[in-house]
């Protein structure tokens, strides 16, 4: 099957992101892994140093992929990178307590080829310290790439180019899913009708507008959180949540918070 017998959105649609990154050459070689996979949509977060992109070893790591450093951005925040976006997977080594599911990238890479309606981005962590908590918490999964246990690091270009590599094959094969958490292929409780996608924007919306309606309730104190929205955002987060029913959420916390005002009255 050649590419043009695919459909080939995804080289155009995922999106890498790296956050706070200490290294210029790290960024260059990012660059290189990515186009020689067929990626070009790069935006740094915060990097620990100004001139990132034009940095005389980020070009020269870059090898050749000069005009990915050129077409890529620089943003102040992870919202901003995420602008456009309704899939994050969050890169990691570690394993959290409260993480989204975990999938390997030959996973994800099955799952993006058959749910061309992602627009998925890839985000990786700072070289020392990876991603924080919370970021992981905000994604729809963590990728952990099945590495020798008694000696798992990669460096940031090495698992950017795991990555992009999986990515690529799951194209080229034609690739179908065969484990994600939202589809089990071929049992009796697959879907038949997908709707859009939520994005991260209107999830955290959506979060943001249930912490409020718990708390008007009386079922959330806000000044002793402990452990309620992050056990929430993981549960949310296994269901893949579409448009229509962020909307039925937030219509239920609306209704929520307006019943409790009036039984106070």
């Amino acid at each position: 099957m050649n590419l043009s017998q695919i459909n080939t959105n995804l080289f155009k649609q995922l999106r890498f992101i790296l956050v706070e990154t200490s290294r210029a050459g790290n960024i260059g070689a990012v660059a290189r892994a990515m186009k020689t996979m067929g990626y070009s949509d790069l935006v740094l977060v915060t990097p620990r140093f100004e001139n990132a992109l034009q940095d005389p070893e980020a070009v020269a790591f870059a090898s050749g992929a000069q005009d990915i450093l050129a077409s890529a951005r620089v943003v102040g925040s992870i919202a901003e990178a995420l602008e456009g976006i309704n899939f994050a997977a969050a890169v990691s080594a570690r394993l959290r307590e409260f993480s989204p599911p975990v999938l390997s990238p030959r996973q994800l890479a099955g799952q993006l080829v058959a749910q061309p309606e992602l627009h998925a981005a890839l985000i990786f962590g700072n070289e020392r310290f990876g991603l924080p908590n919370e970021l992981v918490e905000k994604c729809n999964v963590l990728i952990n790439i099945p590495a020798n246990p008694e000696y798992s690091s990669l460096n940031l270009s090495q698992a950017a180019q795991v990555l992009a590599y999986e990515c690529r094959m799951a194209l080229l094969d034609g690739a179908g899913v065969t484990h994600t958490p939202r589809l089990p292929v071929g049992e009796a409780s697959e879907v038949g009708f997908h709707g859009e996608a939520a994005s991260i924007e209107q999830i955290e919306g959506m979060y943001a507008h249930l912490e409020q309606a718990l708390v008007t309730i009386g079922f959330l104190d806000a000044s002793n959180p402990r452990k309620l929205m992050p056990r929430l955002k993981r549960l949310f987060s296994r269901a893949q949540l579409e448009t229509e029913e962020v909307n039925i959420l937030r219509g239920i916390a609306r209704h929520m918070t307006g019943r409790h005002g009036k039984d106070k009255q």
